[in-house]
């Protein structure tokens, strides 16, 4: 089961493991990231911050999907990780259970601008924004689960 979509470009972080996951009660965190699924050495870091008892599977975005889809999965309290608007749109386009997505952290890069104090998108960004609202996908910002919620739609 399902329990949070976070795009955060930190991944696996404090606010993750000591905030999200108990408030969760998540049994295992999913980062969906081509890059990170290939690299062994950010595979060991993010592990060494993963909480106690706690799951971590680290997979493509396309390999996430099939995980998610799985009936075998559905069991598991799963917190997914992106670090990317693109990739969670392509996350929420192959698993239907996705309706909804919270924006926690993206730091400010060329050409991108704040739509809240810790979100930074661009216009592709915005783009992509627009096409995952168009879907029907509920779009949030929260940092950690104790935060008002704000709508993405509202703040670009």
């Amino acid at each position: 089961m399902i329990k949070l979509i976070r795009i955060d470009d930190r991944l696996v972080h404090g606010q993750v493991a000591f905030t999200w996951t108990p408030a969760l009660g998540a049994d295992c965190l999913l980062i969906a990231n081509d890059k990170v699924a290939k690299d062994e050495f950010m595979k060991m870091t993010l592990s060494l911050a993963k909480p106690a008892g706690t799951k971590l599977l680290i997979k493509t975005v396309k390999d996430a999907a099939t995980f998610l889809n799985d009936e075998k999965s559905k069991n598991a309290k799963v917190l997914v990780l992106i670090n990317n608007i693109k990739d969670a749109a392509a996350l929420a386009a192959d698993v239907p259970e996705i309706t909804s997505v919270n924006f926690g952290g993206l730091r400010s890069k060329e050409g991108s601008k704040l739509i809240s104090k810790a979100i930074a998108v661009n216009d592709d960004d915005i783009a992509v924004i627009r096409e995952m609202l168009a879907k029907g996908i509920e779009l949030e910002v929260r940092q950690v689960p104790t935060d008002n919620r704000q709508l993405v739609e509202s703040l670009i």
